[in-house]
């Protein structure tokens, strides 16, 4: 079976709830189940952890899911202290074991001292922002999608352990222009993508 980590980073602060990131664990309770060949385990980063339990449950994990909303241009406060929190606890535990360098050439290798290879890792992002910011010439970001441009540093931090990235899926305009028909249309593409992923998962390990 293969094992699956789901972390819930959709803080609840001020007048974000976090309600579309908990829908999105909810769909992957009831997809990555025994039945359909996986093992799951969840974390949510709103509740009390431990972290040598956490930092376990990484080097278990086959595959980590991150779903985070997208605050100020990056993770909520407590997803950015959890991952500071468990990664330094993963310290030759699992995690990392350094920054990969050598005293002899400090030059060279940096970033390839993590201890999770083999595993792989998923984003989910949410966002107030239409996705025309990322796309249309002149519009906010100047064309640079989510994974390149806010999250390219996101993408490195999992680099770092020595995951490789699959496919991630960014859901837009959550806040301003959100309505009943977009959150259900929403649900649907990501069940789309998570059959996508790890149904072209099981022909790679076939």
């Amino acid at each position: 079976m293969k094992k699956i980590f789901v972390i819930n980073g959709g803080q609840r602060f001020g007048h974000s709830g976090g309600k579309f990131n908990h829908t999105l664990t909810g769909l992957d309770a009831a997809f990555f189940n025994a039945e359909n060949g996986f093992e799951l385990k969840m974390t949510d980063i709103n509740e009390p952890y431990d972290l040598d339990e956490e930092v376990r449950k990484f080097v278990w994990a086959d595959v980590v899911i991150y779903h985070t909303p997208v605050w100020w241009f990056s993770m909520p406060h407590k997803l950015k202290e959890y991952i500071d929190l468990v990664f330094t606890a993963g310290h030759r535990k699992g995690i990392y074991r350094s920054d990969g360098r050598k005293n002899e050439n400090p030059d060279l290798n940096y970033g390839t001292g993590g201890m999770l290879h083999g595993r792989q890792y998923m984003l989910t992002t949410t966002w107030n922002a239409p996705e025309t910011a990322f796309t249309l010439p002149g519009e906010f970001f100047r064309e640079h999608s989510v994974d390149e441009g806010v999250m390219f540093g996101f993408h490195r931090m999992n680099a770092f352990t020595g995951m490789e990235p699959l496919n991630s899926i960014h859901f837009h305009d959550l806040e301003k222009n959100v309505t009943p028909q977009k959150i259900s249309a929403y649900q649907q593409r990501y069940l789309a993508h998570l059959k996508a992923v790890f149904a072209e998962q099981e022909v790679l390990a076939a």
